[in-house]
């Protein structure tokens, strides 16, 4: 059976990276354009690269496919909570990660990771029961009805994933290499760097779930993007001082700001992160 075949009421879920990218070219090459009964979506949190917000706008122009911009904001009525927005009007400095936190009074971590369920899964659903694709889209039937860029070779994350056919690149024993092999002879692509198939900045560029390193060398390139990260543990340290750092494990982001001021690599490059299923 062929992995990329829609043939029921179907959100793509696009990351803004390589990997969710061709999955969403597979499914348009084996269908023949994006099928009705599906929608591809993505989610915006405000701390995206703006190299990741112009790859979205690009595919979506270069293949002429419809993706929906989706991003949280706070509203009484939890159905309300997401509006749609474009390239142009789309948040640049993290308002919406910062409303969450600004409700919610403390930061999202590792152990009480809420930020993909509140900054795009719950987001989503609402605009799917809007959009009519589903009678009643709550969080657990759109993760039962999104299919997620997961390889072959992220197989830790797969196996929580009990519904193959949201997975169908790993049902295609796609790999990073393959990824890697497709986009090097596209006529355009994400323009961020990689290592080892991954792309350091992508998603949120700083995410508390990626290595330390990463975050310290993604800082020394760009030491503005520390200035949110460390805002937002100083707010939290307003209203929840034992909550007012991503992580406890390490140096909160204004340390890492002025320790990278004079390095830039803390550790092994190779550093897995802790798994999450924003997508790449």
């Amino acid at each position: 059976m062929n992995p990329y075949l829609i043939t029921e009421p179907t959100c793509i879920s696009f990351s803004g990276g390589r990997t969710s990218a061709y999955m969403l070219k597979m499914v348009l090459d084996e269908n023949g354009g994006l099928p009705d009964q599906a929608v591809v979506c993505f989610a915006n949190t405000g701390k995206e690269d703006e190299k990741t917000l112009e790859f979205v706008r690009d595919c979506s122009e270069k293949w002429d496919v419809p993706i929906t911009w989706i991003e949280y904001q706070d509203h009484d009525d939890p159905i309300e909570r997401y509006k749609t927005v474009n390239f142009d009007t789309a948040s640049r400095n993290g308002e919406p990660f910062e409303a969450i936190i600004r409700k919610r009074q403390y930061l999202p971590n590792p152990v009480t990771r809420f930020c993909t369920t509140e900054l795009k899964i719950r987001p989503m659903a609402c605009f799917l029961k809007h959009f009519g694709l589903f009678d009643d889209c709550t969080k657990s039937e759109l993760e039962n009805a999104s299919w997620i860029g997961l390889r072959a070779d992220e197989s830790r994350r797969a196996a929580k994933i009990a519904d193959k056919r949201r997975i169908p690149l790993f049902t295609a024993g796609v790999t990073v290499q393959d990824i890697s092999d497709f986009w090097a002879v596209q006529p355009f692509n994400l323009e961020l760097p990689t290592y080892k198939g991954r792309t350091l900045a992508g998603n949120c560029d700083l995410c508390f779930l990626k290595p330390m390193n990463q975050v310290a060398t993604l800082i020394a390139e760009k030491p503005e993007r520390a200035i949110w990260w460390a805002n937002m543990e100083a707010l939290a340290l307003t209203s929840k001082p034992s909550g007012a750092t991503f992580r406890k494990d390490r140096p909160n982001y204004a340390s890492m700001l002025q320790f990278t001021n004079n390095q830039s690599v803390l550790f092994d490059k190779d550093d897995e992160g802790i798994a999450c299923f924003c997508g790449d």
